[in-house]
């Protein structure tokens, strides 16, 4: 792989109409099986492989709560996604380019079974991009679980994805001026996981704590259900970055080379520090710290080496133990699944590693033009600042309207000693006697 192939590999994502229109579009039947696989694979990662890892570490009281938020959540992004968050990400924004896309593309308006992007129908592109907009807020439930109303997540979502995500993945991906700037950042980790991370800092701050926080009261119910949706989501991490290269291609099983490497020395890493601190290392922290390696790896994966993958892991899963147990308790908030020590503090060190594993003598795809390390280094974390205060003002406003309307975010300690199974959902899946 040249360096000037990988980066012509990433333009049909990116949504650069000039290198699409510099040749005639003819759809490619491997690049498009390719891609379909990864599509798939990808909702298999959300539904159930994010709802089964979220269920497992709840309460039984609250364990069909966060199913259901998770479900509906990715169902109703979707939607939205079709309706106008297509058009917003993904077409030309005039004047406002640089920030957001236009509504040429308003309910899907041109996308029929002959438009083209890339080598790939325009139909499979959408739902490859559909599928990143649906899991993105979905792993936000993590951050306010067991004690937001049902009403108040899904209004919450709704508005997150439009001052959001919509605005972060056109700058990012759809030729905004943060794809303009040259950041290295494969498959979404300013987009997906810092921007996530940061959303479930400030809704744990805005909602609270949970009137159990601190105890053994809020231990996890199954671990098993932990487990396979863990195992689902690395399943489907590999269809997520993988179907970023838009080929069946070298570069695309490199990128999921990458991917599943990082995964497997976050996975050993975290268990090494459990049994040099605790004693004993423990299942849960094998399966935090494969998906610690999946996030850190997902802006890389497609700029590094294998072995820069492997080192990148055994980074990004002890600096995450830290973060969960150091720097949680000193913040205080109750990120209860732990959606910023993984996502955010995992996506800051990915983001500003890529560059650093991407030197060629390090086994990487080296920089594009004249650019060099300490310039990338640069651009990468002026992204990062800039993900940080876009996702942390949004996501506060998010938050903001979804209270205002819904006559606050939290339910009320009744419902939350009874659990949100039966007082949301008049529902009990599992029993429980905490």
């Amino acid at each position: 792989m040249t360096r000037s192939r990988m980066v012509l590999g990433l333009v049909p994502l990116l949504g650069s109409a000039a290198v699409q229109a510099a040749e005639t579009p003819v759809i490619n039947s491997g690049d498009t099986a390719f891609v379909a696989l990864c599509s798939l694979v990808v909702l298999l990662m959300t539904l159930p492989g994010l709802a089964l890892f979220y269920g497992g570490m709840a309460r039984g009281k609250n364990v069909l709560s966060i199913l259901m938020q998770v479900f509906c959540t990715a169902s109703l992004m979707s939607v939205l996604f079709a309706i106008y968050g297509y058009s917003l990400c993904f077409t030309d924004g005039g004047s406002w380019q640089s920030l957001i896309g236009g509504l040429d593309k308003l309910f899907l308006k041109g996308v029929g079974t002959d438009s083209v992007v890339g080598t790939i129908p325009e139909y499979l592109y959408f739902l490859f991009m559909l599928l990143f907009a649906a899991i993105t807020p979905a792993i936000i439930v993590g951050a306010f679980a067991e004690r937001m109303k049902f009403s108040a997540v899904m209004l919450f979502m709704a508005v997150w994805l439009t001052l959001n995500y919509i605005p972060m993945a056109h700058m990012a991906w759809g030729g905004g001026w943060v794809f303009n700037l040259g950041v290295q950042d494969f498959a979404g980790g300013n987009v997906v996981h810092l921007n996530v991370g940061i959303a479930s800092l400030v809704g744990a701050w805005l909602i609270g704590r949970r009137r159990d926080y601190g105890t053994s009261a809020l231990a996890p119910h199954n671990m098993t259900m932990t487990f396979i949706g863990g195992g689902l989501l690395w399943v489907g991490w590999l269809g997520f970055c993988g179907g970023c290269a838009l080929a069946a291609s070298g570069f695309a099983m490199l990128v999921m080379v990458n991917t599943m490497l990082a995964s497997c020395a976050g996975a050993l890493a975290w268990m090494l520090v459990e049994g040099v601190h605790r004693g004993k290392p423990s299942l849960f922290g094998a399966v935090s710290g494969a998906i610690a390696g999946l996030v850190a790896i997902t802006p890389a994966c497609g700029y590094v080496g294998p072995m820069g993958a492997i080192v990148l892991g055994l980074i990004a899963a002890p600096v995450c133990v830290w973060a969960v147990e150091k720097l949680k308790p000193a913040m205080g908030l109750d990120d209860a699944f732990d959606v910023f020590c993984v996502h955010g503090v995992a996506g800051i060190l990915g983001g500003l590693l890529t560059p650093v594993f991407a030197l060629s003598e390090l086994g990487g795809q080296g920089f594009t033009g004249e650019r060099g390390l300490l310039d990338q280094l640069q651009i990468n974390a002026g992204a990062l600042l800039f993900s940080i205060l876009f996702s942390a003002l949004t996501s506060w406003v998010a938050f903001k309207v979804a209270a205002l309307f819904c006559g606050g975010l939290r339910v009320d300690e009744e419902q939350e000693i009874d659990g949100l199974d039966l007082a949301a959902h008049g529902e009990v899946g599992y029993k429980y006697s905490n």
